[in-house]
């Protein structure tokens, strides 16, 4: 989801294995640690791509430690970090050849050395508990079955993914599906793939060449979930087409969603240097994955039990005929708003009730969908962190917005209580064509004629509370990190090649030149669209490169070390806000080249750090990165053109439950950033003057906190963390309340009270329900909108998806406050 001032932090979500319980005996286990902070909230990556928020460093793997994602059994105490048990598997006389094979493959993976002597490991002893110091160089990695498998998880998710971005609840199935589905899949084809030799071109190849390995798994997921999420450039594509009437057509729209995605594989590529090759840059989230990853292939122990597997495709089944329910046939079971219920004539108990366009309270779901499509799935965040942002949501949406709402603060009395929407000063809807050239620039005459803009309270106060998230963000890092990071930048000048670098050594590496032809060809390209379809003068484009050149390098090395990402999008919006006033289109356009590229990019470098620590050959990790992004661009543009082309009053809430409420917020964003600019939106006039103050609280904010943290380290005060309680503003609007009442109420559920007294079950199996879950519900609602479009239920109380009427209608103050 889009965010509007979002300080961003990309993180891959803790996922679920296929492999029954293994803990090993003795492990060590690091020292678990409580730091995080918040991501470009709820995206749909792999997270969901709405941006999440996740646990750091050391804290990060102990989750995992503690959710049965173990260190595989070669890990060793602090005092033997430097040395590693070597285990040669033998197989019997007796076994047959693919027992041999697979037993060798599995030989490679432990990576047996020649002669069993102590060797070097990684100088950080977070990465020594979860990479290994050995490698197989001989291990085949991209295979057909990787290019099979990639292509189908590929069209699979981004089909998925689009098709529930125009959707109320956004659902989003990211790494975690094809983790778990693509270990057995690769299995089955393992045994079944005739193992048949063919030479193509001098080049000799086979459907099956072994055992399935490591290695092809690790390229299965990355094909997959290069580009999975919804492209931010189809933000631009869907509000020129749907609000601003003027389609920007498929090749253009491609050829832009191309540029945007492809031009952060050359920033990418071009600091790998700073950015993978150094011991010192950890990445630290990369490290759960590679756990996992671990224990799919050398943890091999059913002991009899139900298998992950098997809660997938049960929880799948249960989710996937349940989803008919509230979505077809009695849709009130989407949300049940008890205020709404208990007073439907009283404008603030709706208010106050609805999901939509009110608070949230007491507002609860029997739907799935609900309480993960746009936090993700509650069971991927420690219980902790959820208390964190839950309490930052209560205190902006359940005490701030009422008192400023209801206090009639900057006129807005006369507005729903919370909305993305655009009003005038007399509380109805603003009509941007009113003050807009032909060109859709726009009419100083016009808009003084007509009017400022006016947005709600809880609208503005969230630009404020995600301008002091920035700024929180930059100091948090600087009071937990910094001396961290200015000595693992001093290392990473210093430090010679650690194994993991002499390792990668044996594999040909992607020459420079190809990112640079990369990008040579994404930025002409990029000019010649902003040229040719008027979206951004060509000296803006070249602008807007230099802000991911300039800061992709700084901003990485602080993810790499602290797992936090401090976002662009803020800055970006007031670079282009007041250097070229008055034009929406080049705005977002601006942001999705100067924004999104350095996001995209530091995704990447996320992914080759992964490569490198599972010793991936750079040029199949480069291959399976280009093929996924491009691939995942046709399908998810050709599903955001069908659907907009064939959904009835898509984007509006006649069109329910495709309402696309991202791309209302990514419209009103334009509108106040772009066609107003921020000179009038902020400026010293304006009413929301006051919120700009919000960055000098932003700055003052952490200090407090970190002060009681190092006073008092054993208190609850170690648990408190800003950065994730202040960065939900960032998504409010466009969340649904209710949705993070209800993944909260979930989160309390399954990471609280099933992992603190049913702990054996939860570690096996809560990953897999998740993911089934999810699963479920996508599969479901595609093949119910295939089946139901044009079919309607008998009008009765429970096909009402919404029974607060009165929340979106208006204000308090223009109606009368009747029971």
């Amino acid at each position: 989801m889009h965010t509007h001032t979002n300080a961003a932090v990309q993180m891959r979500s803790p996922i679920d294995d296929d492999i029954d319980e293994y803990v090993p005996e003795n492990t060590h286990t690091p020292d678990t640690g409580d730091n995080s902070s918040s991501n470009r909230l709820f995206s749909s990556h792999i997270d969901p791509v709405i941006d999440n928020l996740h646990p750091t460093s050391e804290g990060l793997l102990a989750r995992f430690h503690d959710s049965d994602v173990t260190p595989v059994p070669d890990t060793l105490p602090e005092s033997d970090a430097k040395k590693t048990i070597i285990t040669t598997y033998t197989a019997p006389d007796n076994s047959s050849e693919d027992e041999k094979h697979a037993l060798r493959d599995k030989e490679d993976v432990k990576g047996a050395a020649d002669d069993g002597e102590t060797e070097e490991d990684s100088p950080y002893e977070i990465v020594r508990h979860s990479v290994s110091n050995k490698d197989s160089p001989d291990m085949y990695s991209l295979t057909f079955r990787v290019w099979l498998l990639g292509i189908i998880f590929t069209c699979v998710l981004s089909f998925v993914n689009q098709f529930f971005f125009y959707r109320q609840n956004q659902l989003s199935l990211g790494g975690s599906v094809v983790q778990l589905l693509a270990f057995p899949a690769g299995y089955i084809l393992s045994r079944v793939l005739p193992r048949r030799k063919f030479t193509t071109f001098g080049w000799t190849w086979s459907l099956n060449p072994g055992p399935f390995n490591i290695k092809e798994h690790v390229l299965i997921s990355i094909f997959a979930t290069a580009s999975s999420g919804s492209p931010y450039a189809i933000d631009v594509v869907t509000i020129k087409k749907i609000w601003y009437q003027s389609d920007l057509g498929f090749v253009a729209s491609l050829l832009f969603i191309l540029t945007s995605q492809i031009m952060g594989y050359s920033f990418a590529g071009l600091t790998r240097k700073f950015l993978v090759y150094p011991a010192a840059m950890i990445w630290p989230a990369t490290l759960i994955s590679v756990t996992l990853f671990r224990t799919f292939h050398e943890i091999q122990d059913f002991g009899g039990k139900m298998s992950r597997t098997k809660m997938f495709w049960i929880c799948f089944v249960g989710s996937f005929v349940w989803y008919f329910v509230p979505n077809f046939l009695i849709p009130a079971l989407t949300y049940i708003a008890v205020l709404c219920y208990i007073a439907p004539n009283n404008i603030i108990a709706n208010q106050l009730g609805d999901s939509y366009n009110g608070l949230g309270m007491f507002n609860f779901t029997l739907d799935w969908s609900t309480i993960s499509s746009n936090m993700g799935s509650p069971i991927a965040y420690p219980w902790v962190m959820a208390c964190n942002l839950f309490a930052g949501f209560v205190i902006v949406m359940w005490i701030i917005t009422p008192i400023g709402y209801y206090s009639n603060t900057w006129n807005t009395g006369n507005m729903p209580i919370y909305t993305a929407h655009l009003y005038q000063t007399n509380g109805s809807a603003y009509d941007i064509h009113a003050i807009m050239t032909p060109d859709q620039h726009l009419d100083e005459a016009k808009y003084a004629e007509y009017g400022p803009v006016r947005m709600t309270f809880q609208f503005a106060i969230s630009y404020g509370i995600g301008f002091a998230a920035i700024i929180t963000l930059l100091v948090y890092i600087i009071l937990h990190y910094g001396k961290e990071i200015y000595q693992r930048m001093r290392q990473s000048r210093q430090m010679e090649e650690d194994i993991h670098m002499r390792l990668m050594s044996r594999y040909e590496e992607v020459p420079h030149w190809w990112y640079v032809v990369l990008f040579v060809i994404t930025f002409t390209t990029s000019i010649v669209i902003c040229e040719v379809y008027h979206m951004m003068p060509w000296y803006w484009v070249i602008v807007s490169t230099v802000v991911p050149l300039v800061f992709t390098v700084p901003i990485g090395i602080i993810q790499a070390i602290s797992n936090q990402q401090p976002g662009l999008n803020v800055i970006t919006e007031f670079i282009i806000g007041y250097g070229l006033p008055g034009n929406p289109i080049a705005n977002v356009t601006f942001k999705v080249y100067g924004y999104i590229t350095m996001t995209q990019a530091l995704n990447l470098v996320s992914d080759l750090k992964l490569g490198h620590y599972m010793k991936i050959p750079p040029r199949h990790m480069f291959i399976v990165q280009l093929a996924g992004t491009i691939l995942a661009s046709f399908i998810e543009l050709g599903v955001a053109y069908w659907l907009m082309n064939t959904v009835e009053n898509i984007c509006t809430p006649e069109g329910y439950p495709f309402t696309c409420i991202s791309a209302n917020t990514f419209y009103s964003a334009s509108v106040l950033w772009g066609l107003i600019g921020p000179s009038k939106l902020f400026g010293s006039s304006s009413p929301y003057h006051p919120v700009l103050y919000l960055f000098f609280v932003g700055a003052l904010l952490p200090i407090p906190f970190w002060y009681l943290q190092r006073r008092y380290p054993t208190s609850a005060w170690r648990y408190v963390n800003i950065p994730v309680a202040i960065s939900i503003a960032g998504a409010m609007p466009p969340m649904p309340t209710a949705s993070i009442v209800n993944w909260f109420i979930g989160c309390f559920v399954f990471n609280y009270i099933i992992h603190k007294y049913h702990n054996t079950w939860w570690k096996r199996y809560a990953f897999s329900l998740s993911a089934g879950l999810d699963s479920g519900v996508a599969i479901s609602a595609i093949l119910q909108f295939g089946m139901f479009t044009k079919a309607k239920m008998p009008q009765w109380w429970g096909a009402d998806a919404n029974h607060c009427k009165l929340a979106p209608t208006g204000g308090f103050m223009n109606r009368p406050a009747n029971i």
